[in-house]
């Protein structure tokens, strides 16, 4: 996951020994590709695969399992997917996740856009194979898996904060574990994916624990339902404005942190 993709053939040398370059044109297409291509076609294979996995187990769970089932699904899948595919685009899958690796540092602006228009449409299209895949009344009765937790508006406030705080602990639990030096950790992908679990478990009767908007959008729009959909868009990219600046300016290493960097 974890910081941006590298690019092997850029690095020629290994050691003293000098390598055969490539022709100018091939690296620099090898180099296009992989620094701007690749990552998006990840993102979007990812986040299908996470939304998918997510979508349907939400629509196939049962009514003794409560929220485990999704729970689980949903934090393994993101960790197994962050574990196979991370080192290629850093494993985002979440468009909250990508505003907040931006703000600290791992992945460049120019790159934020193309990501997040392949989250969302690795969302719509795992959305749309759960469909594909499940019964007709078990996908509308659980809404094709869309968030329906909040039904009036006295609950807005509540899922709105829950939103940001659950969010808070998934990206930090990415910028930490994955991209700051200091506290980067092998088992960072499984971490994250615990985190979600958690986050489900904790507050999926709050707010839906949604944390990001590729993960609502996909349903919203197979399914159709759009009700108090802005909060799965508020509170997450608000969690991630949060995170980015707690490690700018007090959590993050020296390399990332703006102020109090010392000699």
């Amino acid at each position: 996951m974890f910081t941006e993709a590298a690019v092997s053939m850029c690095d020629l040398e290994s050691g003293s020994v000098k390598v055969k370059e490539p022709s100018n044109r091939g690296r620099w297409h090898g180099c296009w590709y992989e620094r701007l291509v690749q990552p998006c076609l990840v993102e979007l294979l990812g986040s299908a695969l996470f939304i998918f996995i997510g979508c349907l187990s939400v629509i196939e769970n049962g009514p003794d399992t409560g929220r485990l089932q999704p729970a689980l699904a949903h934090g393994l899948a993101l960790g197994l997917v962050i574990a196979t595919l991370g080192n290629i685009s850093g494993g985002h899958f979440n468009p909250a996740v990508s505003l907040a690796a931006m703000l600290v540092g791992g992945l460049k602006l120019t790159m934020l856009f193309p990501y997040w228009i392949s989250q969302l449409c690795g969302g719509l299209i795992g959305a749309a194979l759960a469909k594909a895949v499940s019964p007709e009344d078990r996908f509308w009765n659980a809404t094709g898996a869309a968030f329906v937790t909040v039904q009036e508006s006295e609950q807005v406030a509540g899922a709105v904060v829950a939103e940001v705080i659950l969010t808070t602990l998934l990206v930090l639990t990415v910028c930490m574990g994955a991209i700051n030096e200091k506290t980067l950790g092998p088992l960072a992908p499984f971490c994250i994916g615990f985190s979600v679990t958690v986050d489900i478990l904790a507050g999926g009767a709050v707010s839906g624990a949604c944390m990001n908007p590729a993960r609502a959008f996909g349903p919203a729009m197979v399914a159709n339902h759009w009700d108090y959909h802005w909060i799965y868009w508020l509170g997450p990219l608000l969690a991630s404005l949060l995170v980015g600046v707690l490690i700018r300016f007090f959590i993050g290493d020296a390399k990332i942190r703006l102020i109090l960097k010392g000699r």
